[in-house]
């Protein structure tokens, strides 16, 4: 299997009963020590009696669901990937999530252009939902349909391969649309005009069709969001993952930061984006926001909750005089204070004993790798003492906060 595409007849062979087999030998190779080795997996595989073109393909497809747990779950097992599909593929529990609010709002038959691995597609009918799931790559399409029948979803899916602008949308309760954002080498595209189907045509789903939804890349130009739309950034354990336009009558609110956490109830942060806060010193605590709070400028929606300030407008870290136990940042007790001076901070770090360094920053210029070399950290026979550096701006110069982080209540 290559990064982009799996051959019809490939897939076809992994999904017969040998190729099944296969599969399951293929993991038991893998999960054994010595599977990390390409060499001597390909050749347990051999010795299993598995041919060498199904043995290459049970083996990359298996190395590629183990890695697919963390966004998939169990369901992973059951499914197929490609390297590029999984790396673009929706986390479940965001897909989820988003499936959970279409059908509260009353959607009952969705059309998904640009489906990929059916991610979405997937999360949709588990709500209950209908899809018709378009797909323009032939080798994507079928292994979203493979997807869709492994995880016994087939009655409430139909998979089709054809290009997304030719889809005639307007029978459908609401849209999503999650245009490919890599290249035709594979490399990812930042420019949404590279998007496919490009953002011309993504855009234009909003008029056609009320309920819309787009999944974009978090990097996204706040200048692009449809008028009127809500846009959402989520984080997953701290990892900003994507950014949704909810627009029509599914926008809830101009900004929203959903951050999801393992083993936790979703957290929602929203306002207009672009509330006002106050700048002043720097204080005993600062807050480090979760990146969907900063990607969503509800900076000062999130410092409001802390009765925090900036200390210099453009840098996204809050700072309050009493700690918090908030899910939108962590949160670190500030102890020195001192403009960035390499000599003065090798020997403030050394004065404190610090060994172990967790190096953070905004808006300084400072790579934190070769930082770390120059400050010549010394190697305790201890455990030594730990802290963290914050390297920014306050009222515009470079400064650096020594810190310890303030640990949640009961942990």
């Amino acid at each position: 299997m290559d990064n982009v595409a799996v051959h019809p007849d490939e897939l076809a062979a992994l999904r017969a009963p040998e190729g099944a087999a296969a599969l399951v030998t293929a993991a038991e190779v893998l999960a054994a020590p010595s599977g990390t080795d390409p060499l001597t997996a390909a050749t347990a595989l051999r010795t299993a009696g598995v041919p060498a073109p199904l043995a290459t393909a049970a083996l990359t497809q298996a190395a590629l669901r183990a890695r697919a747990v963390g966004k998939f779950g169990p369901a992973a097992a059951r499914m197929f990937f490609t390297r590029a599909g999984l790396e673009q593929a929706t986390r479940s529990a965001v897909a989820d999530r988003r499936a959970a609010r279409l059908r509260a709002a009353g959607v009952r038959h969705l059309a998904d252009l640009g489906c990929g691995l059916g991610a979405d597609t997937l999360a949709a009918a588990r709500a209950g939902i209908r899809v018709y799931a378009v797909e323009a790559d032939p080798g994507t399409a079928a292994i979203a349909a493979a997807n869709v029948e492994a995880t016994g979803l087939a009655d409430l899916v139909d998979v089709v391969c054809a290009d997304a602008t030719g889809v005639d949308v307007s029978g459908y309760d609401a849209v999503f649309c999650d245009p490919a954002r890599r290249s035709g080498n594979g490399r990812r595209t930042f420019d949404p005009d590279s998007y496919s189907p490009p953002w011309d045509f993504v855009r234009s789903l909003v008029a056609r069709v009320p309920r819309t939804v787009l999944k974009v890349a978090p990097g996204i130009d706040h200048a692009l969001i449809p008028p009127g739309a809500e846009a959402e950034w989520v984080s997953v354990d701290r990892e900003v993952v994507e950014a949704a336009f909810w627009c029509g009558p599914l926008a809830g609110t101009p900004r929203r930061a959903t951050l999801l956490r393992a083993g936790q109830p979703a957290t929602e942060l929203t306002g207009d984006g672009g509330e006002p806060v106050d700048v002043g010193p720097v204080r005993r605590y600062l807050y480090d926001p979760d990146g969907a709070v900063v990607r969503s400028h509800l900076v000062a929606a999130f410092a409001a909750t802390v009765d925090g300030t900036l200390a210099d407008g453009s840098i996204a870290y809050v700072y309050a005089d009493t700690p918090t136990d908030t899910p939108y940042g962590r949160c670190l007790e500030i102890t020195d204070v001192l403009p960035f001076s390499l000599k003065r901070l090798r020997a403030l770090l050394r004065e404190r004993g610090v060994t172990r360094l967790e190096i953070l920053k905004r808006g300084s210029p400072l790579d934190p790798a070769q930082l770390r070399r120059e400050l010549r950290l010394r190697t305790a026979s201890g455990a030594g003492v730990a802290a963290s550096l914050v390297l920014t701006r306050v009222a515009g110069a470079p400064t650096a906060l020594l810190a310890h982080p303030v640990p949640a209540p009961g942990r």
